[in-house]
């Protein structure tokens, strides 16, 4: 029976929830047991439309009402074209998006239901395809209070009256398959909101995008061919705590701007090998529509940014890193998101990937809404996200932002503007909730990984197992060390002798979590100038400073992160507009301070003792006592194996000569850095190599002005680093 003209009207304008129940092939049986076929079609201004089967049957169809036309067939069903004519334009040929079966199983939305669906980027999103054997697209969109959704893009003139969706029940899904489209294609989805207006999206699980400004969703399939089977081999073994980690944090359009994701691979790993660094750890680089967010202003999570090239060039970049033994982190943002129209924003005209209380969804300070965290849907679309990172893009590390944000409902908010928990608390069991769901699974399903959390408090067990009621984080960005050094390392050396304690407080609690000591590019931005401008006194101690600093940070328990251009000393604040100021490395002092960090982190990764029990409060001692010289702060790190290396540091600016020191093993002590030394421009103050300590592991050694050594025992056995992954 032909429907009613009121389901007729909805289904020519694309505004049913169901059209395929409707439009496409369908049985009608009669009382005698005989049954045919109906065929409906949606093509307005045609002059004529006829269905051919695939067996050459041909049916004319008559046209109903508003652009939809019914034709009717006895015998078998089967495969169908749509043949149509008008009377200006060109006749075509096509194939009826609505006679295909649902491509999203059963299966599939059972698992989104129940928010478990850990490769939710295979069901939903857009995927090229082969369906009833015609190739085409699958979209698949969750909007679950939409009362229609259609597909728009540049294969349809942006009206999508014709493309669409149907809902797949109480699961919240649309879908929809087009035949004829392919890889490239741009698209958006068109929502009927409950208000009764039509509102443009793209989609949340492109997996790739326009480049910006445009703010279209784009059709893609990954066709990589990976080589880096011996890295992942390599990281399914390796506990990257008790490896070497020293992190090259880098903003990918400033560090050589213009360059593609392919381009960067040969200047960056040849410049990230020659100077010593094991991963780089790269600021986001999911789509975002302002440039000056850094990133940090995710509208498509699933997509990598299309502004350096395409997935599969990003793909690339990564494969060749992992060959040249470099890991690579990703900055992600499941913290907040921006309120761009296109995006998640009242994704479906309600609150969806935001919580729905303000109070709870907003962030007023930076003008971002707040995941959800306690709606299933959400909670898996942000789980499947970091798996993703991990699953499609090998992925070494996610450096999760503003986890501080996350765990507390009061943050950045005064009394009256937050809600507390159910138990009359200040934090965020849904999010906690979350941290712990995303750590775990990500855990379980890629071991060799890390999860590193940028925390700015002292929330209890970032790094603690979830089965210990832990975050389940592998590691804590340590911002406490990093606001005292900072501070201390700014001071005159005259006063530094006053404040001793802001260099060393960090020892009481470096064994808490396992930590990473960031320098990264929070610290030089917004006026507070670079790494190498913080530093007193004129150029030649500013130099001398930033080598002292970096040799005392290294030794400090924990695994190192470095800011891009802070290894070679820009003067100059960063700006993410500009290049890098790469002609400071004219100056010999600079390039020298480059040559240095290579030294730095070929040291240190030749010395298990640095590295191997960073989170080990057994493998660490002060020397000395500030009593003695406050200006020098001494320490040894010890490794399973018997090494035992001792850091010295002189941050006064005067050489220290005749220095009585207890250490911890009598014998040779080799001098396997200096700070000081004339090749990294110092004043080549030193032991010549060699510090000898009695029976008592007493020794007199000479500590160079503003400088940092580092003494290896002798008689330890010396274990090499191992090879990273």
């Amino acid at each position: 029976m032909t429907p009613d003209d009121r389901t007729l009207d909805t289904i020519a304008t694309g505004s049913y929830h169901d059209p395929h129940s409707v439009l496409g092939l369908h049985e009608v049986s009669h009382a005698g047991g005989d049954s045919e076929w109906v065929v409906r079609a949606r093509r307005p201004l045609a002059r004529s439309v006829t269905a051919v089967f695939a067996d050459g049957t041909r049916i004319p169809m008559d046209h109903v009402r508003n652009g939809i036309w019914e034709g009717t067939r006895s015998g078998a069903a089967g495969a169908y074209e749509l043949a149509t004519t008008y009377d200006e334009g060109p006749d075509y040929v096509a194939d009826d998006p609505y006679r295909h079966l649902p491509s999203l199983g059963e299966l599939d939305l059972h698992l989104i239901a129940e928010g478990r669906h850990e490769e939710l980027w295979r069901a939903l999103g857009s995927h090229v395809r082969t369906l009833d054997g015609s190739d085409g697209v699958a979209f698949t969109v969750w909007a679950p209070n939409a009362q229609a959704v259609r597909v728009v893009g540049d294969f349809n003139g942006w009206d999508g009256q014709g493309h669409s969706m149907r809902s797949m029940g109480s699961s919240g899904i649309w879908e929809l398959f087009i035949p004829g489209l392919g890889i490239g294609a741009t698209y958006k989805y068109e929502l009927l909101t409950r208000h009764g207006d039509w509102i443009m999206k793209a989609d949340p699980m492109a997996r790739f995008a326009e480049v910006s400004p445009g703010t279209a969703s784009v059709v893609t399939k990954a066709a990589h061919a990976w080589q880096d089977d011996e890295w992942m081999t390599r990281r399914a073994r390796s506990t990257p705590v008790s490896q070497p980690m020293s992190v090259y944090e880098v903003h990918f359009g400033s560090w050589r701007p213009g360059l593609s994701y392919r381009d960067a691979a040969d200047p960056l790993i040849d410049y990230v090998t020659e100077h010593g660094f094991t991963h780089i750890e790269f600021l986001p680089l999911a789509e975002h529509p302002f440039g000056g967010s850094w990133g940090y202003q995710v509208t498509g999570y699933f997509a990598p940014t299309s502004r350096f090239g395409t997935p599969d060039d990003l793909r690339y970049l990564i494969d060749r890193l992992h060959q040249a033994d470099i890991g690579v982190i990703m900055d992600w943002v499941p913290g907040h998101f921006p309120k761009d129209a296109f995006a998640l924003a009242k994704f479906d005209g309600e609150a969806l990937y935001e919580h729905p209380d303000p109070r709870r969804g907003e962030h007023k300070d930076w003008g971002t809404l707040i995941f959800d965290y306690g709606r299933r849907e959400v909670r898996n679309f942000l789980v499947a996200n970091a798996l993703y990172w991990f699953e499609e893009f090998h992925v070494d590390g996610l450096r999760v932002d503003a986890v501080a944000s996350m765990l507390y409902l009061d943050y950045s908010r005064e009394a009256g503007e937050w809600v507390p928990n159910v138990h009359g608390g200040r934090e965020n069991l849904e999010a906690i909730s979350f941290l712990q769901e995303v750590n775990a699974t990500s855990y379980k399903r890629y071991p060799g990984i890390a999860m590193v959390a940028e925390e700015s408090t002292s929330f209890p067990g970032v790094t603690a197992p979830t089965s210990q009621a832990g975050l389940g984080f592998g590691f804590k960005w340590n911002m406490g060390w990093m606001n005292d050094s900072l501070q201390y390392i700014s001071r005159d050396p005259m006063y530094r002798s006053h404040h001793e304690g802001e260099l060393s407080f960090s020892f009481v609690y470096a064994f808490s979590e396992n930590y990473v000591l960031p320098i990264s590019h929070d610290e030089v931005v917004h006026g507070k100038g670079s790494l190498f401008s913080r530093m007193p006194g004129d150029h030649w101690q500013k130099l001398a400073n930033t080598r002292a600093f970096l040799a005392y940070m290294w030794g400090h328990p924990g695994k190192q992160l470095l800011f891009m251009g802070q290894e070679f000393g820009q003067m100059s604040e960063w700006s993410e507009g500009r290049s890098l100021d790469w002609w400071t490395l004219d100056q010999p002092s600079h390039a020298q301070l480059l040559s240095f960090v290579g030294a730095l982190n070929r040291t240190y990764r030749a010395e298990s003792a640095l590295w191997s029990r960073d989170s080990d409060g057994a493998a660490f001692s002060r020397l000395g006592s500030p009593s003695w010289n406050p200006n020098v702060i001494a320490f040894a790190r010890h490794d399973w194996h018997g090494n035992t290396v001792a850091v010295i540091c002189n941050f006064s600016g005067v050489p220290i000569t005749d220095y009585t020191l207890d250490l911890p093993a009598s014998g040779v002590w080799h001098e396997v850095l200096n700070s000081d030394a004339h090749e990294f421009g110092g004043s080549g103050v030193g032991n010549h190599g060699i510090v000898y300590a009695d029976e008592n592991g007493r020794a007199s050694l000479i500590v160079p002005p503003l400088a940092v050594i580092w003494l290896r025992h002798e008689t330890a056995k010396h274990i090499p680093s191992p090879t990273q992954g």
